[in-house]
């Protein structure tokens, strides 16, 4: 039985998509218990299928460290409290990311040997059903060289486990693929980790969707900004294609025999069925969902939730830490 503890009241939409998207999951999963942090009036639809531990405040989006550590009614402080308390293999949260990972790394800790957490999510590729790992995509602004060093090792053992493959392509975002490009950074991470059997070297974000690379480390600025384009462009590129289809009455027609291959395209681009990053590095699996999180996207994030404390993600790190 998975145990999974759900802030259930951050996010942007409010507690009405995570309460639609629990539901969904108890239905299709009989292994797994949630535990519900919220408003009890609120959380009533949930009364009988899953425990609901009361909480009366919602951290802010702007919420820093300081705040949240102090505002112990907020039912995201509660929702990390419990992993601990209950035991659970898992937390999820749609609420203020800033508040999520220092509760996470203050209250359920950093693993021994790891310097920073990280978040990692993955990418949909041009190789079906192929999904490219990259991390960190924000859960720190700055990074050293042992830090994305350590990203890349976490990354591998990740993806081992999440994936069941014995060795995964390992790769550096960098502005070019020869070995002496890139900055300071980049440069240093890359004499670290020149001789590990994984590694296959830099590589270039217009690059990292073809299906290559298992894993991409960069740092959390870099991340978070690759993260938030790819999201951007995935978007653009639907409107722009369903502009097209409806700018003439050809282009509607051509959209017929066009649709079942869009239609496939678009489930590949939908970064909804992904669903959250996955904060790395801490004692727990710890999934960070969308802001904005509407019930497909959060049902994504309790999908890998799940999936990470199925496949044992935090022992493998362990594991791979202690070599």
């Amino acid at each position: 039985m998975v145990k999974i503890v759900v802030d259930m009241m951050g996010g942007d939409n409010g507690a009405t998509p995570t309460i639609a998207a629990v539901q969904k999951f108890l239905l299709d999963h009989d292994d797994v218990e949630i535990i519900a942090v919220g408003e009890e009036k609120v959380l009533e639809p949930l009364k009988g299928k899953v425990k609901i531990i009361p909480s009366t405040t919602i951290a802010p989006m702007e919420c820093g460290a300081l705040q949240a550590m102090r505002d112990k009614e907020s039912s995201v402080y509660k929702a990390v409290t419990a992993t601990i308390s209950e035991n659970a293999d898992a937390v999820l949260s749609a609420g203020s990311t800033a508040a999520f990972l220092s509760l996470c790394t203050l209250i359920i800790k950093k693993i021994d040997g790891v310097d920073r957490p990280a978040l990692i999510t993955q990418f949909p590729t041009l190789v079906k059903g192929k999904y490219v790992v990259i991390l960190d995509v924000g859960a720190s602004s700055e990074n050293s060289p042992k830090e994305l060093y350590q990203f890349a090792k976490i990354g591998e053992a990740y993806y081992q486990a999440f994936y069941d493959k014995d060795h995964p392509n390992v790769y550096l975002l960098n502005n070019g693929t020869e070995e002496g490009k890139g900055n300071p950074l980049t440069k240093e991470t890359y004499a670290l980790l020149k001789d590990q059997e994984n590694f296959k070297g830099y590589i270039e974000a217009r690059y990292a969707f073809q299906g290559e690379a298992d894993v991409i480390a960069c740092d959390g600025f870099t991340g978070n900004i690759f993260l938030k384009g790819s999201e951007g462009m995935a978007k653009m590129m639907g409107t722009l294609m369903k502009q097209a289809f409806l700018s003439s009455g050809r282009a509607k027609l051509g959209y017929v025999f066009a649709k079942k291959g869009l239609a496939g395209m678009l489930e590949t681009m939908n970064y909804k069925k992904v669903g959250g990053a996955l904060l790395i590095g801490v004692n727990k699996i710890a999934v960070k969902a969308h802001g904005n999180a509407d019930e497909e996207s959060f049902y994504g994030s309790l999908n890998v939730a799940y999936t990470s404390a199925k496949k044992q993600t935090v022992n493998r790190i362990k594991e791979t830490l202690k070599l």
